[in-house]
């Protein structure tokens, strides 16, 4: 088979900041064209993403145990956790809005701490296993990730509608700031992982 030459072959790397391929003949440490330091593969890359991935997990507990909204109703009202808050609306009859909140505040965290968990895990192991489909779903990931301050935005738009103050009024509590600091520390955990880490066990293996 005459497979293509690897980048690490041709002394060739990638900058991460601006993009730009960089000859490493001469071992440069900045790249030319922004400054940025130059790196083989992100520093400290594995021991970042699980720091940031443990915090996420950490702040997604308050998330979901601390109300995020306060309804007030006519004179009368409470708090409401996300869960609280999906099963309020789905019972109000805004079934797309408490699907959407499900979706972005339960459904993309927990696919997001599982996928990352799982490339970390494989990785540190050397695993070969499904290295293709695994960078797949580092892509997703990386993709679903501008979505999921939605059901924030779901939540202050709510609030911005229904604030009729002769009979009601929503507002945002402290739940919301839990739960976008677990968006922020998931999306730092997915930038600091390092997918070429999955191939490095095939590279590996190849030039044994």
């Amino acid at each position: 088979m005459n497979d293509p030459p690897l980048a690490g072959a041709l002394n060739l790397c990638l900058c991460h900041d601006c993009g730009q391929v960089c000859d490493m003949h001469g071992h440069p440490d900045r790249c030319s064209r922004c400054g940025a330091p130059l790196h083989w593969r992100k520093p400290d890359a594995i021991a970042r993403t699980w720091a940031y991935l443990l915090a996420a997990l950490v702040f997604y507990i308050p998330a979901n145990l601390v109300p995020v909204m306060h309804t007030s109703m006519l004179g009368s009202g409470g708090g409401s956790t996300i869960i609280g808050g999906v099963v309020e609306f789905w019972v109000g009859g805004a079934w797309d809005i408490a699907l959407i909140i499900f979706i972005a505040s339960i459904g993309v965290p927990v696919i997001k701490f599982a996928v990352l968990a799982l490339l970390l895990i494989t990785t540190q192991r050397g695993s070969a296993w499904a290295q293709r489909q695994r960078a797949q779903l580092y892509r997703f990931i990386e993709l679903i990730g501008y979505w999921s301050m939605l059901d924030v935005l779901v939540v202050a738009l709510v609030a911005a509608l229904v604030q009729m103050k002769e009979l009601g009024t929503i507002e945002p509590r402290p739940g919301i700031l839990f739960f976008g600091l677990v968006v922020v520390f998931t999306m730092l955990s997915a930038m600091s992982f390092d997918p070429r880490l999955i191939w490095d066990s095939t590279t590996a293996k190849g030039d044994g």
